[in-house]
């Protein structure tokens, strides 16, 4: 049975969501290992966008959260399309054509480790949002998760603050 090259390759999983920290994440990736110098990257490229529940976004939002719940959804699957539109678009720009884009409801933290299962991935990118101690103590760290739960190597790549570059 013939296989591809592509297939036979390790596969890079990265994450994204709609902050400017995951598509820097994406950018320097690309960069880095995708570059058009690189006439055969070293990895398949799977980008991973974990979109939220409408029930998550709303919570426990009592009396007429039923009635919002079709509003929420709309708005969390546009959403969804522009950020992997604008993951495409950032990849067709540094000439990166042959990437598999996948949005998947959940979360993040579970989504993140199941696609590296899914995928058999050799190594999970992802951008840091760079909060604080008690930011994170509140709103958890998926990349934290990520470093301890994933099956497989994990980068967290993070935004230069302003006059850092």
């Amino acid at each position: 049975m013939a296989t591809s090259e592509n297939s036979e390759k390790p596969v890079m999983v990265i994450a994204i969501d709609d902050s400017e920290h995951s598509f820097y994440a994406l950018e320097w990736t690309l960069d880095h290992f995708f570059a058009p110098c690189i006439s055969n990257p070293p990895f398949r490229l799977v980008i991973v966008h974990a979109r939220p529940s409408p029930s998550s976004v709303i919570g426990l939002a009592g009396p007429g959260a039923a009635e919002v719940l079709p509003f929420v959804e709309a708005d969390l699957k546009k959403t969804s399309i522009k950020v992997a539109g604008k993951a495409k678009e950032i990849c067709s720009s540094k000439s990166v054509n042959t990437t598999d884009v996948e949005s998947v409801e959940g979360d993040p933290r579970n989504v993140l480790c199941e696609a590296v299962e899914k995928n058999h991935a050799a190594i999970l990118v992802m951008g840091s949002h760079g909060y604080g101690a008690l930011k994170r103590a509140v709103l958890g760290s998926v990349s934290d998760y990520c470093a301890h739960h994933a099956n497989c190597s994990v980068m967290i790549v993070k935004k230069p603050k302003a006059g850092n570059n």
